[in-house]
């Protein structure tokens, strides 16, 4: 699914247009549309508790409503091994599939959320023995 950025991605200011596409339950890929950046997406509510407030003056550029469906989705920066992983917990990407619209934003003042966290904290069998 295609989708109008409302506001830029930070450090991609001149992305206007992405495009969605699931590759399995957790994982997605967001691709520029035209000259751009890509990137994998991860489903954070398969690997944690994860909640957070979205601005109104947000809900009201992405057109926001108690109807509306939306898609929440952290970056993830793939490395090899995946364990090496990270995940941007700070900085989702919201997606309202009801009118195709999109925006990053930053939670703030929010200690159990990380900019980088290994992926292998969440990984099924992930024991320190």
């Amino acid at each position: 699914m295609q989708f109008d950025l409302k506001l830029p991605l930070l450090g991609f200011e001149t992305v206007s247009k992405m495009e969605l596409q699931k590759i399995d339950e957790i994982f997605l890929r967001l691709e520029s549309l035209g000259d751009g950046p890509s990137f994998t997406l991860v489903n954070p509510f398969a690997l944690r508790e994860y909640s957070f407030d979205i601005p109104s003056s947000l809900q009201a550029l992405m057109g926001i409503t108690s109807e509306s469906n939306l898609l929440i989705y952290n970056i993830m920066i793939l490395q090899s091994p995946i364990e090496k992983s990270t995940i941007n917990f700070v900085a989702p990407l919201i997606f309202n599939t009801s009118n195709g619209t999109m925006a990053q934003i930053i939670i703030d003042n929010r200690a159990d959320f990380g900019i980088a966290e290994p992926i292998k904290n969440y990984l099924q069998g992930n024991e320190n023995d």
